[in-house]
């Protein structure tokens, strides 16, 4: 309808022989289900789903340049040809006679709206001395683009400059138009305009199912010995180990609070992309001055006005493996977020950072109630491991029941005075018969959690794996773990690294370890236990707290997701 368009106007105007053709065509370098032909075809509409067509932009979020402390998309500049490969290419086709006539113009533009979230650069002088001309972007709405008759093509490289967020859904528009004058001293009417659409891809967890690339755990003054167990757990996952220096961490340990590991990915390319948390700690400048890189991208969003609390750290966020619930699909999980209960008020993940997890579609978050612990993250009660078969993973959850059924087992069996912590110095050793005697009451929120959790993610009772642990109240009323909270482990594959519990010594073993060994070993996994009491537990976290996990991306491609 477009060519046709422009062929009628042609027409119509006096001395030309044939109309002109203009198309705005977008190449991908990979067939796939959103091939060149459908954009030819449909390039003015981008539609979800295996059937849909429309063409993807990545935010140039990554740093290429090694002498500036800014992502990529941040300048208006081309600093190599690593550069261009995270743009897509566009390619303007022209056909028509040798000249315009007088007064007549094609012009390349982008909406207002637009400006702030799409950047493009055009090859110049693609035969001798190559420079690529930024010609659209911020504070550049249009280009004249030199029409050079005949039959001809004109290279242009597309790049995303922010994420789809709070009042932006992630399309971007760009428009071409013949322009023709009417009369001195008005504008130029347009008698043709073409349109692509782009949406700018999302920002995506990784779940704990897949499998990891590189650990990040922090060295602070007295956790020697809690690093050198971590770096025998990553030997025998096969992955890297990054260790931040007490420089750069500034004391601060809480790796998983400060950043979330994600990627994103375009049909001609993906690489990872770190999210960095509001909290800035000691770890603040961590992100940029230490992942920030070629092919590795930053994201970060900072609330103006709201108070920051500690929900708004990172181990609040985390991610379900791949699962369908109440009749719909979610191929790349669903987000998981800590927050206040939903009748009452209390601390909540901050409204920016909310807003931009909804704003990317494809892991559709579900706001789960945490604000009872002191600390206040969703990692204190669940977490994800992979197992062979169907559904591919087991969900974890902290169970003060399943604590006290143990306890009470062992306690008829005639061990109702062994002790926590045997050995221990410096800690609280109740014996078994004194837990018995303890309130329940942090039970009742994870067991709302978990109505909520088996819902949303389409669980059953089998899919879920309760380990033993208890609370403690503190003076506001709020709940911590009274012994190292094992559901708070780093999951490396088959490896997991599970807090210490020093649970009651009974045949020589300690028996929380044995029975956590029972339900997940027959699984395919493998448990090591890692001592984090004094360097971690209390200060009121866990081995999932002072670590990080990048992972490989899903195989799933986000763009057949329909949301």
């Amino acid at each position: 309808g477009n060519l046709q368009k422009a062929l009628r106007a042609g027409s119509q105007c006096p001395g030309w022989t044939m109309g002109v053709e203009m198309l705005l065509q977008v190449y991908w370098a990979e067939a796939c289900h959103r091939n060149a032909v459908k954009v030819l075809q449909f390039q003015a509409v981008w539609t979800w789903g295996p059937d849909g067509q429309g063409a993807v932009l990545l935010v140039n979020c990554d740093k290429e340049n090694p002498y500036t402390g800014k992502e990529d998309c941040q300048d208006d500049k081309v600093f190599s040809k690593d550069d261009l490969e995270d743009m897509s290419r566009m390619i303007l086709r022209t056909k028509g006679p040798d000249r315009l006539p007088p007064g007549y113009e094609m012009v390349l533009y982008i909406p207002l709206s637009d400006c702030d979230k799409v950047g493009v650069f055009y090859l110049q002088n693609p035969f001798f001395g190559q420079r690529y001309i930024h010609v659209l972007g911020p504070r550049k709405l249009f280009h004249v683009v030199k029409y050079t008759g005949g039959s001809a093509e004109m290279e242009f490289f597309v790049e995303g400059l922010r994420f789809p967020d709070a009042g932006f859904d992630g399309l971007v528009t760009i428009n071409v138009s013949l322009l023709e004058p009417v009369a001195e001293g008005i504008p130029q009417t347009p008698i043709f305009t073409d349109t692509v659409v782009f949406r700018i891809a999302p920002w995506i967890m990784t779940p704990n199912t897949l499998a990891p690339v590189n650990v990040f755990v922090c060295s602070v003054k007295d956790n020697y010995l809690f690093l050198k167990e971590i770096k025998n757990l990553v030997s025998k996952a096969n992955c890297k180990m990054s260790v931040c220096s007490r420089y750069m961490n500034r004391g601060d340990r809480w790796m998983q609070d400060e950043i979330e590991f994600g990627y994103i990915h375009a049909p001609h390319k993906g690489f990872p992309v770190v999210l960095d948390s509001p909290r800035n700690g000691g770890l603040e400048d961590f992100a940029v001055k230490e992942i920030l890189g070629p092919d590795f991208g930053y994201v970060s969003r900072e609330p103006l006005f709201e108070e920051v609390t500690s929900l708004d750290s990172f181990g609040n966020l985390e991610v379900s493996p791949p699962v369908t619930a109440n009749g719909k699909e979610y191929p790349l999980g669903r987000i998981l977020i800590g927050s206040s209960f939903p009748l009452s008020a209390g601390r909540r993940m901050t409204k920016v950072v909310r807003d931009f997890l909804y704003a990317q579609k494809v892991q559709s978050p579900i706001e789960l109630y945490s604000d009872w612990l002191t600390v206040g993250h969703v990692d204190e009660f669940v977490t994800f491991v992979p197992i062979p078969g169907k559904k591919q993973f087991r969900m974890l959850m902290a169970s003060p029941s399943a604590c006290y059924k143990l306890f009470r087992e062992k306690q008829k069996e005639g061990h109702g005075e062994a002790v926590m912590f045997k050995g221990y110095t410096g800690t609280d050793t109740k014996s078994l018969n004194l837990h018995l005697s303890l309130l329940n009451l942090p039970q009742r929120c994870i067991d709302w959690n978990r109505d909520i959790l088996k819902k949303e993610l389409g669980l059953a009772e089998k899919d879920i794996i309760d380990l033993p642990a208890l609370f403690k109240m503190d003076k506001q009323g709020k709940a911590m773990a009274y012994f190292p909270n094992m559901v708070n482990m780093i999951v490396l594959s088959r490896d997991l690294g599970i807090p210490k519990p020093f649970g009651p010594i009974i045949e020589a073993e300690c028996c929380l370890e044995q029975h956590v060994c029972s339900l997940l070993e027959p699984l395919g996994l493998t448990c090591t236990f890692i001592d984090d009491v004094s360097s971690y537990h209390k200060q009121l976290g866990e081995v999932h707290c002072g670590t990080n996990v990048h992972r490989k991306p899903s195989a799933f491609k986000w763009w057949n997701v329909t949301p």
